[in-house]
């Protein structure tokens, strides 16, 4: 399985993402975190923000993915995954995708802004749901509205979800 974890900035992908790890890990379930963030540091962030940048960024999380994957490892993917085709192409790729949309609003995002991500940011680089558009998910497995619930009631959503896959 592969649980792909989606949304703008601040949407929580890698608060629930460690949680899930740490689940796991509890439980003796082989993961892995494979956090976008992470791995642009991994290659000494030598990708930009435009869209070509995000495409061959991501791609490098997928092959990283199946690689896990593959080698019975759940890999955790806590990633803005801002484009529809590269989401269907991970729905071609992967034995068991599931997406998971964290759907948070631009305008709490930026209210809380925990990483600084949108006020380090606003006219330096380009930010997914301002300057570059997040493409709404048309198949995501599950949708957990972070806006409107704690975070436990997410965690136990998600969890609730994936203990049925």
């Amino acid at each position: 399985m592969v649980v792909w974890l989606i949304g703008i900035s601040g949407a929580g992908k890698s608060t629930l993402g460690n949680k899930l790890k740490a689940y796991y890990d509890k439980n003796s379930i082989k993961s892995f975190i494979l956090d976008g963030d992470i791995v642009r540091d991994f290659y000494n962030n030598d990708l930009g923000y435009t869209k070509a940048d995000r495409i061959a960024n991501i791609k490098r999380i997928m092959l990283s993915a199946y690689v896990l994957e593959q080698n019975n490892i759940i890999p955790i993917v806590c990633n803005i995954s801002p484009f529809e085709f590269l989401r269907d192409f991970a729905r071609d790729k992967f034995d068991n995708y599931q997406e998971i949309y964290l759907k948070k609003d631009i305008s709490i995002a930026k209210e809380n802004d925990i990483k600084d991500v949108y006020k380090n940011n606003i006219d330096k680089t380009s930010i997914v749901g301002i300057d570059m558009v997040f493409e709404e998910p048309k198949k995501s497995n599950i949708i957990i509205e972070v806006d409107k619930e704690s975070e436990d009631i997410s965690f136990e959503k998600l969890i609730n979800y994936l203990e049925n896959k």
